[in-house]
């Protein structure tokens, strides 16, 4: 029988994020810090219109690129809260999630050959979509020194003429990074520059804990190179709604219509309804839920010092990104040995890019009381560790 599998796909490796996870589920008394999932419920008016459409029969197929209703309070959002402003007929496709929308970007402005630079630590999902997009990845290792933003030299550094695409991962997962206007404004200069185009994942956009968000789209001559990825996974705490959207010049839509079109028909329709009375509504459970977050974010920041574990402060989405370099371990040996001695999971480094080799990303996206049960096993795994490399001295 010949293979029936393709080549391509053998070649990507799964997801790094999913191992410690397996080995949790079945371990008494275990704690995950892994999974970056809001602990939050979807507020009760947001379920509530999911209640309610199934109750009025609204189980049908909606128009391919959502609900018009959905598409307008998209656009209403997006300008009330960042000043950018789409054409909810021609440049809004909502999606199954923001990973739909990724991919389906990257296939309908991928030609084969053509580079796409991917930031990294970042979101697993750029590379593989970008290879099936039959693309050539380009890993644009970030650094701590600069607290994981991208900076204009090293864009430049990484453009070749096969350069088509810029992902744009902020703010970022895992590292909790953030872009402001001055950093976008100076690789924007860059982009322009060489005529690129970007694909700008902010799915974290609500979760910033240093002044409002700011979207690269919003920069002067961006708009009409970007696509914009949002979602209300992350913000509204409607993970398994899968729910998500991109916006973009008509375009480039038009042409990202036909995949979402042929591959998935419409996002859920109970979903959409559910994301309505989001966008209508919910400003005040995303303001909620980001000072919790960011009570969390300030614990943690505060319990890293007191440790003595180097990391720089993070001021985005809902994770930290420490350094465990000090101990001469892999992330991964690790991750492992804190799961198997404390009973606690976190994600290598190096699941989100081979540069997160040395780092951790423990998620806060857990209630404060997990957390310092958790903190407290990590703080007492450290001491044992640095007890022990004394005694190897």
């Amino acid at each position: 029988m010949r293979n029936p599998l393709s080549d391509r796909i053998v070649q990507i490796k799964p997801s790094g994020i999913r191992k410690f996870f397996d080995i949790v589920s079945e371990m008494p008394d275990a704690i995950s810090l892994g999974v970056g999932e809001p602990d939050f419920d979807t507020p009760w008016h947001i379920r509530d219109e999911g209640i309610y459409s199934l109750e009025k029969g609204r189980t049908f197929y909606t128009s391919n690129l959502g609900l018009k209703e959905l598409r307008e309070e998209i656009c209403k959002y997006l300008a009330r809260r960042f000043d950018l402003h789409y054409d909810c007929q021609n440049e809004v496709i909502v999606t199954v999630g923001g990973s739909e929308a990724i991919d389906i970007a990257l296939r309908t402005m991928i030609n084969p050959g053509d580079e796409v630079i991917i930031p990294q630590p970042s979101y697993v999902s750029y590379e593989p979509c970008a290879i099936l997009a039959n693309a050539k990845p380009v890993i644009l290792n970030l650094k701590a020194e600069n607290e994981f933003r991208l900076t204009a030299q090293e864009l430049e550094d990484a453009i070749t003429e096969r350069t088509k695409v810029l992902i744009l991962p902020f703010p970022n997962n895992p590292t909790g990074a953030i872009m402001e206007r001055a950093d976008l404004e100076a690789i924007a200069r860059v982009i322009i520059q060489h005529d690129l185009f970007v694909i700008s994942d902010e799915i974290y956009a609500e979760l910033s804990y240093k002044g409002k968000h700011v979207s690269i789209a919003q920069i002067p001559g961006m708009k009409e190179r970007t696509v914009l990825i949002n979602g209300f996974s992350k913000s509204y705490a409607m993970t398994g709604w899968r729910l998500g959207y991109a916006c973009a010049p008509q375009r480039i839509t038009e042409q990202m219509f036909k995949i979402h079109q042929f591959a998935i028909m419409c996002a859920p329709t109970t979903s959409q309804y559910a994301a309505i009375e989001a966008l209508k509504n919910g400003d005040g459970d995303v303001e909620r839920m980001r000072e919790q977050y960011n009570q969390r974010r300030r614990y943690l920041v505060h319990a890293f010092e007191e440790m003595g574990l180097p990391c720089f402060e993070p001021f985005g989405a809902f994770y930290i990104f420490p350094c465990i370099r000090e101990f001469h371990m892999t992330s991964d040996e690790f991750a492992t040995r804190f799961l198997e001695e404390e009973k606690v999971a976190v994600v290598p480094g190096t699941a989100f890019g081979d540069c997160g080799e040395g780092f951790l990303r423990i998620s806060y996206a857990y209630s404060l009381e997990n957390l310092k049960v958790a903190i407290g096993r990590l703080e007492r795994f450290v001491k044992r560790l640095k007890a022990q490399q004394g005694r190897d001295v």
